[in-house]
């Protein structure tokens, strides 16, 4: 695809946003790492603004829509974090901003900090997907832009900025772990770290309760049918997307599910160990390196804490469980 994210996009991305956004800290966790036999460090994407990395690409954007396109307002579906980083952005740059998200099973401390930052929200259909859909129909009846919350080279390229500061803060890392929904988040991340010369392996995870993007990324080809039951709504995506999917065909190592099972005594270990707050798609990096185990013994490694938007007593919950 002619129109994917490029290297030189993330770093006009860092000019603009750098603007507007704080750089997040990358902690090391020396508890996680003795526990893991590697050297595990957390990006904090947590410390955002609106508490996820989405805030990045969503800034990149709509800071960027023409004039006429700001005029008209933009339309897009989320199932929350997507949907706080347009809030946010569309407060910063004065655009109307409308998101759909799910009815069911709705995270609706979400649904109100959207809310809170200015924006129209919407509650549609079964899932992302059917919200999503909803969100498009709307966006052509308004003749209004429509944001996908993936197949958007300004949203990738400013996620980027993400793996610019991880390899600034420490340039030797061997493999980077990051969350897959739709996929942004980690193709940013893999365009930055396959730029180092010394060889970096990028590994998406994703909840093998929703594994759309999984058996794309195995199959080679979209059109796949797979399961959509994950509690976890920041990775509770039912179908892949053409410009992630292309993305992580090119550049990842490897991609390794889940269960939401996994996911959750991850959230406890964060906030146990790490002293640090993630919701269910945050802790799926670490999840996963769970599962890697031996394969990360004696490398350092990044896990990518892509949010920490949960609501306390789900926490309480996990923490309870252990």
């Amino acid at each position: 695809m002619s129109d994917l994210p490029t290297y030189e996009d993330v770093l006009s991305a860092r000019d603009f946003t750098r603007n507007y956004l704080p750089e997040t800290p990358l902690v090391y966790s020396w508890k996680l790492s003795e526990w893991l036999g590697c050297a595990y460090y957390i990006k904090c994407e947590n410390l955002q603004p609106v508490g996820a990395f989405k805030v990045r690409g969503g800034v990149n954007l709509v800071g960027q829509l023409s004039a006429a396109e700001r005029a008209a307002g933009i339309v897009s579906a989320s199932t929350g974090n997507h949907g706080q980083s347009l809030a946010y952005a569309g407060r910063l740059f004065n655009v109307p901003v409308t998101i759909y998200g799910p009815a069911h099973r709705a995270n609706l401390d979400k649904v109100d900090a959207m809310r809170a930052l200015g924006a129209e929200v919407c509650l549609y259909g079964a899932d992302f997907d059917e919200a999503r859909e909803e969100a498009g129909r709307i966006a052509r009846q308004r003749g209004a832009r429509f944001v996908h919350s993936a197949n958007e080279r300004a949203l990738v390229a400013g996620v980027g900025v993400m793996g610019l500061e991880i390899f600034e803060a420490q340039p030797d890392v061997d493999v980077v772990i990051a969350p897959v929904g739709g996929g942004s988040g980690v193709c940013g991340n893999a365009l930055i770290a396959k730029a180092q010369t010394h060889g970096v392996e990028v590994i998406a995870a994703q909840s093998s309760q929703a594994p759309a993007c999984y058996r794309a990324w195995q199959a080679r080809r979209l059109d796949v049918d797979a399961p959509m039951t994950s509690r976890h709504e920041g990775v509770a995506t039912r179908v892949p997307f053409s410009m992630t999917m292309q993305m992580m065909w090119d550049l990842l190592d490897d991609f390794v599910l889940v269960d939401d099972k996994e996911i959750d005594r991850a959230m406890a270990m964060l906030a146990t160990h790490a002293k640090l707050v993630a919701e269910g798609a945050g802790a799926v990096s670490l999840a996963a390196a769970v599962r890697l185990g031996e394969r990360l013994r004696g490398k350092k490694v990044v896990g990518v804490l892509s949010g920490g938007n949960v609501p306390s007593a789900q926490l309480a919950e996990r923490l309870e469980r252990g």
